[in-house]
This record gives structure tokens, C-alpha cells and sequence, in this order.
């Protein structure tokens, strides 16, 4: 039998080869390398909820295809942008590698995935329900999302009016009253009370030193609020007036109360305990009272009571509607909690969404009032002279 003998691979061949077998390392290729930034950088790092979904959305699809978690991450992160996101994505996926559960190093992050967000993964990674709580997540975060827009949606029109009234008023003061003063002083005219007062405030905020003190007041008197509201008086205030303001109070309380069951039902439905789920809304209700009502709240289910009693019992009860927490109770004798919770959340929802109609019905009239009842009082004590002048000269 002839022996054959293998042919020696040219050195140039050869490289070629390992080449295509041999992927360079992802940092040296894209992106700017993760020693650069560091990770206590990435800790603080903050992205929008329009990274966030798309992220959460691709990993529930590729898990649910039967990928592993590692191997989804690195399939999304070659897929990824530039960006903050995709380095923060790059850690995650080298953490997950080594070994560590996907929730810890999650939990890296504090500003970018939530308490909810961990807590459920955490769940979720001891049931094997990650597919699940993924897509579940991807809801809320979604609603979340949507209901700050619709808030800033109403609240547009109302800035715009306002900055129209601005502009409207510094153009009278400042640029057509003075032309007119010169007129008055031509004719020797005497001045209207309403026309003086004007003019008065005109010549004080077009002198140097009364705005220089006046602002600096003003800038002292910001600092300070500043430092108020960061104090739990000024937290306990601002928040009785988010919640008690006419209008815009049931506007906030309809948003606290769609968060925290869409929260409880979003996390039991996953299996996270009621009690975790509870320590989770009392951090994202972002309002003082809420915040205690939950905090009795947990301390009462932990001493064994329910949750629709643990409510009812609470010295702030009056935030959460009666039949709320009859439908709580219901839910808690059947069993069905979670659903139950995620039909509250749903009511309220909607229930938001016609608070944001009332709120836009209201303001929308009240500035067109306020809008005109500057200018036209500015134009008035502009045409009174006028008036005086013309009657002087007809007689």
C-alpha cells in the first residue's frame, strides 16, 4: 500500500485558517474598551426605557428558542448600538459567564434595572420562569413608559401657553410701552393709575441694580427651596400637595395607585412573595404617604394579618379606594390575588388616562384666562392714555 504524506499548509494558508476560526476579543472590535470606562462609571449609569424593552423583549424571544443566557446576551450585544446600554450589556454578559446569577449581576446596575426588575428575575431564575417574567416585565415597563408620555402630553400645552405669555408680556414692557411713554411725555399728558403702575414695574425690571438684587433674591430663595424639599418636611409638604391639590391630585393618586398594583400584580403573577413585592412598591410609589401606607402595611401582613386588612387598618387608608380593597379581599379568598390586582390595575389605568382629560380640560381655559387677562391688561393700560389724549384734543 503507497504510503501518502501530508503536504506541509503554506504559512500564508495557515494563517488565513485560524483567522476564521479565531474571533478577535469584542472589545478590541467595537466599542470603546470597558477598562476605559470603568465600572464604577457604568454603576451610575442611567438609559432610557426605549433600550430597556427592546433588551428585555429579544432575551424572553431567544430563551423562549431554547438559546441559553449567555449565549443570548452575546447574540444581543453584538446586535447592540454604540452606546452606554451596550457596555453596560457587555459586563452583564461577562458576569453571567462567570458564573454569577443573572439577577446579582443585574443588580450592579441600580439605575438602570429597578428593584421590581431584579426582585422578579431573582423569582424567576429559582421557579424557571424566565420567559415569563420577562415578557410580563416588558409590559410594565412598556404601560410605565406610556403613562410618563401621556403626563407630559398634558403638561406641554400648559408650558407652551405659559411661555407665550412670557414672551407676550416682555415684548409690551419692553418694547412697545416705551415707545409709547415718549408719545405721553410729548403730549404732557397725566397718566392713568393702571397706566402708572405699568410703568412703574417697567422701570424696575429694566434697572440694572433693582434686577440684580431682585434676581439674586430670587437665585437665594431657589437654593433654599432646594434644600427645603430634600428635608422630610419639605418631602411630607410637596407630597401633601401632590395628593391634595384639586386638580392635579387625583391625577397623581390614580398614577401611585396604577403603579402599585400593576407592581403587585406584575411580581405575584412571577412568583415573587407578597412580601418582597410590597418592599418593592413602597420604593417606587416616590410619594411620602404612600410610601408609609405600604410600609404599615408590610409590618401588619408580617404580624399575620392579610393584606385587604393590613390596608384597612392603616392610618392612611383614605388613599386607596374602599373598593379596591374589597376587590383585594375577594382576591385573596379565591386565591387569585395576582389577577385580581391585574384588574385593578387595568381600572385604574383607565381611570388615569380620564384624569389626564379632566386635567387637559380644565388648564386649557384657565391659561387662555390668565393669557388674556395680562395682555389685555397691559394693552388697556397702554390705550387708556390714548383715550385721555384724544378727548383732550376734541375739546
Amino acid at each position: 500500500m503507497p504510503v501518502t504524506t501530508a503536504k506541509p499548509i503554506p504559512p500564508t494558508l495557515d494563517r488565513r485558517r485560524r483567522a476564521d476560526t479565531v474571533q478577535p476579543p469584542r472589545q478590541a472590535s467595537k466599542g470603546p474598551e470597558l477598562a476605559q470606562i470603568g465600572p464604577s462609571v457604568l454603576r451610575n449609569a442611567k438609559v432610557k426605557s426605549t433600550e430597556i424593552i427592546p433588551f428585555v423583549t429579544q432575551l424572553a424571544i431567544m430563551l423562549d428558542s431554547g438559546v441559553i443566557l449567555s449565549e443570548a446576551l452575546d447574540a444581543i450585544v453584538e446586535q447592540a448600538t454604540e452606546g452606554t446600554f451596550r457596555d453596560v450589556l457587555l459586563e452583564i454578559t461577562d458576569t453571567v459567564k462567570t458564573g454569577e446569577p443573572f439577577s446579582k449581576a443585574l443588580s450592579r446596575y441600580p439605575r438602570i434595572f429597578s428593584p421590581m426588575f431584579i426582585s422578579m428575575v431573582k423569582a424567576s431564575e429559582a421557579s424557571g420562569r424566565m420567559v415569563e417574567m420577562l415578557t410580563v416585565v416588558t409590559g410594565y415597563i412598556t404601560f410605565e413608559s406610556e403613562t410618563v408620555k401621556k403626563i407630559k402630553s398634558a403638561l406641554t400645552y400648559p408650558l407652551i401657553m405659559a411661555a407665550m405669555a412670557v414672551g407676550a408680556t416682555a415684548t409690551l414692557m419692553f418694547f412697545v410701552l416705551p415707545r409709547f411713554m415718549k408719545i405721553y411725555e410729548a403730549k404732557g399728558a397725566a397718566l392713568p393709575k393702571l397706566t402708572q403702575v405699568i410703568v412703574a414695574f417697567s422701570r424696575l425690571v429694566t434697572d440694572p441694580q433693582a434686577m440684580t438684587a431682585i434676581l439674586t433674591g430670587l437665585i437665594a430663595l431657589a437654593v433654599a427651596a432646594w434644600y427645603c424639599v430634600r428635608t422630610e418636611f419639605g418631602v411630607r409638604a410637596v407630597d401633601y400637595l401632590k395628593i391634595k391639590s384639586p386638580v392635579l391630585g387625583t391625577m397623581f393618586i390614580d398614577t401611585i395607585v396604577t403603579r402599585s398594583t400593576r407592581i403587585l400584580a406584575t411580581m405575584l403573577n412571577t412568583g415573587v412573595s407578597l412580601l418582597d413585592a410590597i418592599e418593592v412598591i413602597e420604593g417606587a410609589t416616590r410619594n411620602y404617604y404612600f410610601s408609609q401606607l405600604w410600609a404599615a402595611v408590610d409590618k401588619r401582613i408580617r404580624d399575620g394579618y392579610q393584606l385587604s386588612d393590613a390596608i384597612q387598618l392603616s392610618s392612611d387608608r383614605n388613599l386607596i379606594a374602599p373598593g379596591v380593597i374589597q376587590m383585594l379581599r375577594a382576591g385573596e379568598k379565591s386565591g387569585k390575588l395576582g389577577d385580581v390586582c391585574t384588574k385593578v390595575s387595568d381600572f385604574y389605568e383607565k381611570k388615569l388616562e380620564a384624569s389626564i382629560k379632566n386635567v387637559m380640560t380644565l388648564i386649557e381655559p384657565l391659561m387662555i384666562t390668565v393669557l388674556g387677562a395680562v395682555i389685555g391688561t397691559i394693552a388697556i393700560a397702554l390705550l387708556l392714555p390714548v383715550f385721555r389724549i384724544s378727548s383732550v384734543v376734541a375739546h
